[in-house]
């Protein structure tokens, strides 16, 4: 890893604000990091924003230059701060029923055989596989409380993963401020949240929604410790920041893990592309299942 880092003599800057300079050489060592440990591809173009989000992470740990900043993360005390640069460079948009057409389609057309197949005994099981604060895996849960209240009583469980641990934490919390509650439908809103006393309106998840959903850190580029069938996989507005060798890679490796009669859900900038394209059918908007084999 310390390969990455040489002290480096003054060079032209890509951002210099006054405070720090980001050289080309200190983008590029930030650059091949976040390929290597999350897969995220990082022009030039985005030296602005390195910039403006690892100012932040200096001033905090009292460094002097983005040069120090770069010989720590690569260090062999640095593995905190990479992780730390990693989540500050992850783009962390979402709210609740963000592309409501994927949760029309899941209420609509996914969940009744679902939910008939838990009312059977059977497993089910739904993955958001990059859940940031946790609307998307919660959006999930309510859209299947909807249908089947007493969900908690079947055995459908649905995991929900992301890189950075800190929205990991958050989730878990299922606190959301008003202006991420006003999303939600009134009637789910009554139904299955409540009020927080912090002064600022607040509200939870109930338990009977938080019972539903695990959340687990993993790395889209890691290993996957599951290896059982989803009948839902929600990967949508992650993959774009990725290049396309890795796009392909992570699409592929989603594929094997559908069930026959599942559904993955993309987000809407993004394609299947690569091997597996040959397994996967379109079934509306930015939604694919396994081309069934005869």
């Amino acid at each position: 890893m310390t390969t990455l880092y040489t002290a480096q003599p003054h060079v032209q800057s890509l951002v210099d604000n006054g405070e720090f300079s980001l050289t080309a050489k200190d983008f590029r060592i930030i650059a091949t990091i976040m390929r290597s440990d999350a897969g995220i591809a990082l022009q030039e173009n985005k030296a602005s924003l390195v910039y403006s989000r690892l100012a932040k992470r200096l001033r905090a740990l009292g460094l002097k230059s983005f040069n120090d900043y770069c010989a720590l993360v690569v260090s062999s005390t640095g593995h905190d701060e990479r992780e730390a640069m990693i989540a500050a460079l992850t783009t962390n948009v979402t709210r609740f029923f963000r592309e409501p057409h994927h949760f029309e389609h899941l209420q609509t057309i996914m969940l009744p055989r679902m939910i008939a197949n838990a009312k059977q005994g059977k497993r089910v099981r739904l993955w958001s596989a990059a859940c940031s604060s946790g609307q998307e895996p919660y959006s999930m849960a309510l859209v299947l409380l909807s249908l089947l209240p007493d969900a908690v009583n079947y055995d459908i469980k649905i995991l929900a993963t992301d890189i950075d641990a800190t929205m990991i934490e958050l989730a878990k919390s299922g606190i959301y401020p008003p202006d991420a509650v006003s999303a939600v439908p009134l009637a789910l809103r009554h139904r299955w949240f409540v009020p927080i006393d912090d002064g600022a309106g607040s509200m939870r998840v109930t338990d009977e929604v938080r019972a539903i959903v695990t959340f687990r850190k993993l790395n889209l580029i890691g290993d996957w410790p599951m290896h059982g069938k989803f009948d839902v996989v929600f990967c949508r507005n992650v993959v774009i920041y990725f290049d396309d060798d890795t796009q392909s890679a992570i699409w592929s490796r989603i594929a094997p893990l559908l069930d026959t009669e599942g559904v993955l859900y993309i987000g809407h900038s993004e394609r299947v592309a690569g091997p597996a394209a040959l397994t996967l059918r379109s079934d509306g908007v930015t939604t694919y299942r396994p081309i069934k084999v005869a």
